[in-house]
């Protein structure tokens, strides 16, 4: 199951899991949280399966993907072998795709506006299927990202439930590269807060031990695992 245009195997894989575990529980006892509290999404896009094989070895059961085409190409094999993984898309989701998405993965992080809303409404009732869904939140209202500006998420949240009939399990955000993120962090977490919603994604490689002590509940990790792409 080798693709050749994926990004080559990592070979420490399993020992940079355990690091990335071991700096999660740290950041929990810090934080004074569970670590059950805390999900790992190791974020497998661009990699191969043999790449992904040693950390499904090592443990790892939840993993992440950005594009629904790439996940379709060589995850279907891997939960076949494995039918305890848990599959989230962690990145942007066109409407065309809502159907895919909704039979393939566990979660989806990427809501963030109508259309989508629409589709992934159709598909979960066609499907009989409900993933764990999160709203993006544009933290840095950055015009080349995705996500629901901030000022518009207690809005669009009520549409999500009102209008769709969706059920919204929380926030994920990217902040901008070139800020601090705690402050991001913080503000998501506020939304969340105010709209009932438990659930955060928010972290990746960089500055995932700062989202933890923010109330991350799911941190998605890819270089600090995989290696840089």
């Amino acid at each position: 199951m080798t693709d050749n245009n994926a990004a080559p195997v990592t070979g420490d894989s399993p020992n940079a899991l355990a690091a990335v575990e071991a700096e999660i529980a740290r950041a929990c006892k810090d934080a004074r949280r569970d670590r059950a509290s805390v999900t790992l999404i190791a974020v497998s896009k661009t990699f191969s399966a043999d790449a992904i094989m040693p950390v499904i070895g090592a443990g790892q059961r939840v993993f992440g993907e950005n594009r629904v085409q790439e996940a379709k190409a060589k995850w279907p094999a891997l939960t076949s072998a494995y039918p305890d993984i848990t599959l989230h898309l962690i990145g942007p989701l066109q409407s065309n795709k809502a159907k895919e998405a909704v039979a393939l993965f566990d979660a989806i992080h990427s809501v963030d506006r109508p259309s989508i809303c629409q589709a992934l409404a159709k598909e979960i009732e066609s499907q009989n299927k409900h993933p764990q869904l999160f709203v993006q939140i544009n933290v840095g209202e950055e015009p080349q990202k995705a996500g629901v500006a901030p000022g518009e998420a207690d809005a669009f949240l009520k549409s999500c439930r009102d209008t769709y009939g969706l059920t919204i399990s929380g926030l994920m955000c990217i902040p901008p590269v070139d800020e601090p993120p705690a402050a991001h962090f913080a503000l998501t977490a506020n939304i969340a807060a105010r709209n009932g919603l438990t659930n955060l994604s928010m972290g990746m490689s960089a500055d995932y031990a700062t989202a933890i002590m923010l109330g991350a509940t799911h941190v998605r990790v890819g270089s600090a695992i995989f290696g840089h792409r």
